[in-house]
């Protein structure tokens, strides 16, 4: 979680839109699901990020592990799940990502900020 304290804090200088492929909502949901200790109520008003958030669900067709994905489909599926949950529960606006190559997927990004 302090690695994506120091992200956001960061980005802050930026005059212009920055995305995070991960950020300190998923930190807190991970940490909590490996502790059983939620850390997410306490996000709910501080650190706040944009009303939109951009969820891309685990596509099976193209899912791989690696070194740096190490959990399997399934497990990728629960994390999917439970951000699903949480991100509308902090009072985020979440869209779901259609499995499309990636300027389809840019241009519904695009089209939910420009509506801002």
């Amino acid at each position: 979680m302090e690695l994506s304290l120091k992200d956001r804090a960061a980005a802050e200088r930026w005059p212009s839109w920055v995305f995070f492929d991960r950020g300190l909502i998923d930190a807190a949901v991970a940490l909590g699901h490996l502790t059983g200790e939620s850390a997410v109520d306490e996000l709910r008003h501080a650190h706040r990020y944009n009303k939109h958030v951009f969820l891309t669900p685990p596509w099976p067709e193209i899912y791989k592990t690696d070194r740096e994905r190490r959990h399997d489909l399934a497990e990728a599926v629960a994390e999917y799940d439970r951000l699903c949950a949480v991100y509308p529960s902090l009072g985020y606006e979440v869209t779901i990502l259609p499995k499309a190559d990636v300027g389809s997927r840019a241009n519904v990004v695009l089209a939910v900020l420009d509506a801002e």
